[in-house]
């Protein structure tokens, strides 16, 4: 299949006007394929030759102004169109089409818990010519209007309000001006949730079989809604641009969720099965709020070209998370609906969550030599396959960061100025980074330009570090013995980025002995890095610690000074503030990973401090990483039965806090790290034969599947107890934890099964791919998978060829071999990327696993003793 390339589009783009698709989808058919009419009416401004892509299981026919065309002509996924004249003209497409079951196109999914089948698309970059014909780029908007058929019982869904005429015939409202990607349709018996605000329809919809569980969410996720709707609308001053708004919670998803107008795509596990945490729920409302903020800013104004991606992605996780902010803290400001209370959800600042759960994201992203400029230069993104490598940690949380940055630093009231000029002079049309800059600029007397050249058109973090000396006395404030008392903070930066920081200075306080008790605020004051070099003098003793990005409102590593950082390890649970104790999670979590704090010290610093913590994203980034990365990756083999042995005292611990039942969020993510790092089976099985923790909570099918896999990995289970829980939970998600243990088991036929499903067979859905691969790699079982890491290479490569991009991430994602941590490795995927085989998609994943392997050598190798 041919790539679109920039300078293509941009031929075309100057070439045509795009007025009009009309489509007629036939989803009755048949279960491989679906019938697809398309008529595109679109005019020439002058003569020439373009084409328009099409991908089809069989291309039925097409015609250009009534005349019929030879299908034969079509090349790959492109059909020329030659000798167009210049004025109006309308293409005709009839073809028959291939379902997905890649999450790609239009994927089919049947619900192995009652037979129900439910199709829709994602069209997102070049996808939308597995569904229909297509001029596809996203500077050429047009209307879309589409005639859906389906089987009798089912609902169909759309951009706009989908209307039932009878036999299975369904009618969507026409779009406004919108860019193919962003066209969809779902299909199928939903459960759905109704109801009207602010004239407009809302719902919710989901497959049947979560029905009970979407029901009991409802209320929450629809006064989600609506007070992120009014409070956007405080915000901008475009109104919302569509018909309607629906959000339907979709099987198989790839994404956490697309921004399709009017009908926002989500991953159904955001149809909480089992028990949760309040962060996990807060999760699901940013995801909300970040999707709604692209009905402004990716549909209503959108990219003229891929590498202007994070125009859409940085700027809708900026506004969901300071807009969930907003809309749910009781000191925040709210839309209060007429005669109701304003909402109020049970989360806290949101902000915290976005520093512990997605600032590493951009911050390990920006160190690999995959690293990109926020803001590319054009010629950096000349097709759609190396587009589709910048949706990563750059493009949302190293973008949304530089947009918090920018707001501290231009104000938010010049910041929304210039967001609505973009509004208004773009709404409905593209608009590019110079485009966005220029409107900023209108609103302020600052240089947004130097600003934007320097934040988005550069590479790499700078690193902040905090220097504190107590200055000559110089006749000033005195302590009662006559001494002069002060202090002077000197900032180092390395990297070439202004920044605007708040820095905090705590003491001990008055009655607590070091290290036994909580930490006060002495003081806190912002400063501008680089400064003119004179140290910031300030009143006072030195203080117990100084901390730089004190809020978080900067994107860069922080070092302490080294009392500071003694402090931190006896005192960092008494640190008043979550984010501030988030900023300090996040520097030892970068020290560990630059083998500047040894992986023993991290593991020890939070099993002192952890137990007292109060904040649950807090409570979970610190054991992901201690587990995923600290225990798992870069520990040295020798070290690792004491390392194991901290991480599950300390989850024990967090386990006897919790038995009063007060705080079941922190119990359960206690119990599932336990459950975890468990290495013994006894405990387990106890919990499992009982249906219970000891002191709750109950087993629900995601604990249960949890500790089924983990038994797995043990040897402690067999292939008849996986397939009696498969009996008992025969839903998708317990396919997926059958497919998870069973690839698990520690016996070479176990991993010879799993190997040919995800290699061989081809017939794997993408979560069945997924949950297969994340059960074969188990710390602990190298001597049964050592002999699959040099095969993994030619075996991906070969995959990813086979099944395209999405396959080819979940490849390089899941089936990596991460816990091979060896020289010989590294070596073999070092010379695996010389293959020219290789796809872009799976490239790009694997230059990225290598790194972090060579980080995790790198580690292993700072505190391995000397020989």
């Amino acid at each position: 299949m041919s790539v679109l390339t920039r300078d293509e589009a941009q031929t075309r783009a100057q070439i045509l006007d795009v007025e009009r698709y009309t489509i007629a989808l036939d989803l009755t058919t048949g279960e491989e394929t679906f019938d697809s009419a398309t008529a595109i009416r679109f005019t020439a401004r002058a003569a020439g030759d373009t084409f328009v892509e099409v991908k089809p299981a069989t291309l039925r026919s097409i015609s250009l102004d009534g005349h019929p065309l030879d299908p034969a002509l079509l090349d790959g996924n492109r059909y020329p169109l030659t000798g167009l004249t210049a004025g109006p003209h309308e293409l005709r497409v009839d073809a028959a089409m291939h379902y997905s079951r890649t999450g790609e196109g239009m994927h089919r999914f049947t619900d192995p818990t009652d037979g129900e089948t439910y199709v829709y698309t994602q069209l997102f970059m070049e996808d939308v010519q597995r569904v229909f014909a297509a001029f596809d780029q996203p500077d050429l908007k047009s209307v879309f209007a589409i005639d859906v058929t389906a089987p009798e019982g089912w609902t169909v869904l759309g951009n706009g309000v989908a209307e039932h005429t009878g036999e299975g015939r369904w009618t969507i409202a026409a779009t406004p001006l919108v860019s193919t990607y962003l066209v969809a349709v779902a299909a199928g018996p939903w459960h759905s949730i109704t109801t009207e605000h602010a004239g407009l329809p809302f719902g919710i919809h989901c497959r049947r079989s979560l029905a009970p569980y979407l029901d009991a969410d409802a209320d929450e996720i629809l006064d989600i809604t609506r007070a992120l709707y009014d409070r956007y609308h405080e915000k901008f001053d475009e109104p919302y641009p569509f018909d309607s708004y629906d959000q339907a919670f979709v099987p198989e998803f790839n994404a956490g969720a697309m921004e399709n107008p009017g009908l926002v795509t989500f991953r159904d596990e955001f149809v909480y099965r089992s028990a949760v945490t309040d962060t996990e729920r807060q999760t699901r409302a940013m995801v909300i709020a970040h999707e709604m903020a692209h009905m402004w800013f990716g549909d209503l104004v959108t990219l003229t070209w891929w590498d202007d991606i994070w125009l859409n992605e940085s700027f809708a996780e900026y506004m969901g998370y300071q807009t969930l902010t907003e809309v749910t803290l009781p000191r925040a400001l709210h839309s209060v609906r007429a005669g109701e209370a304003p909402f109020q959800a049970p989360f806290p600042d949101t902000w915290v969550d976005f520093g512990v759960a997605r600032k590493g994201w951009g911050y390990d992203a920006d160190q690999r030599p995959s690293t990109h400029p926020v803001a590319p230069d054009p010629d950096a993104v000349p097709d759609t396959a190396s587009a589709l490598l910048n949706f990563d940690g750059i493009s949302y949380a190293k973008g949304a960061s530089a947009l918090r940055q920018l707001v501290a630093w231009l104000g938010e009231k010049d910041f929304l100025a210039g967001i609505n000029t973009h509004f208004a002079r773009h709404k409905f049309a593209n608009a590019t980074l110079a485009d966005f800059i220029d409107n900023l600029a209108s609103a302020t007397d600052r240089d947004v330009h130097a600003w934007a050249e320097q934040w988005l058109r550069t590479t790499g973090i700078d690193t902040l570090t905090a220097g504190i000396s107590a200055p000559e006395p110089t006749g000033g404030p005195t302590e009662p013995n006559g001494n002069s008392q002060s202090w002077a903070l000197t900032v180092t930066r390395d990297g070439s980025r202004p920044h605007r920081v708040t820095v905090g200075a705590y003491d001990h306080a008055l009655g607590t002995p070091p290290g036994l008790g909580h930490l006060a605020l002495r003081d806190r004051f912002d400063l501008d890095v680089p400064g003119d070099g004179t140290p910031t003098i300030r009143p006072g003793r030195r203080p117990a610690l100084v901390v730089l990005n004190d809020g978080d409102l900067t994107y860069a590593k922080i070092r302490l000074d080294t009392a500071s950082w003694d402090t931190v390890l006896t005192s960092l649970s008494g640190l008043p503030d979550a984010l501030t104790r988030a900023v300090v999670w996040n520097t030892a979590r970068d020290m560990v990973r630059d083998a500047q704090l040894p992986p023993a010290t991290y593991l020890a610093t939070a099993r002192t401090h952890l137990p007292h913590e109060t904040d649950l994203a807090l409570v979970q980034g610190v054991l992901s990483f201690a587990a995923g990365q600290v225990v798992d990756r870069y520990t040295n083999r020798e070290d690792l039965p004491a390392a194991r042995a901290i991480l599950t005292d300390l989850c024990r611990d967090l386990i006897r806090r919790t038995e009063d039942g007060s705080q079941p969020g922190l119990r359960l993510i206690a119990v599932r790290h336990f459950i975890d790092a468990a290495t013994q089976p006894d405990t387990l099985r106890s919990w499992l034969d009982e249906g219970t923790v000891h002191g709750g909570p109950e087993l629900d099918p995601e604990l249960r599947w949890r500790i089924l896999t983990r038994l797995a990995v043990l040897g402690a289970t067999d292939e008849t107890t996986i397939a009696a829980a498969l009996e008992a939970d025969p839903s998708a998600t317990g396919r997926e934890g059958a497919a998870r243990c069973r690839a698990a088991l520690p016996t070479a036929e176990a991993k010879a099964a799993a190997w040919d499903a995800l290699f061989t067979g081809d017939t794997l859905s993408n979560y069945l791919f997924t949950a297969t691969a994340r059960g074969f790699w188990q710390p602990g079982q190298e001597e049964l998978t050592d002999a699959y890491v040099a095969r993994f290479y030619p075996d991906a490569i070969a995959l990813a060829a086979r099944r395209g991009p999405a396959i080819a991430e979940a490849a390089g994602r899941y089936a990596f071999p991460a816990y091979a941590v060896d020289p010989t490795s590294l070596g073999t995927g070092i010379r695996a990327l010389e293959d020219p085989a290789l796809t872009p998609a799976l490239r790009r994943k694997l230059v990225d696993q290598l790194d972090d392997l060579r980080r995790a050598l790198a580690v292993r190798s700072a505190v391995a003793p000397a020989d």
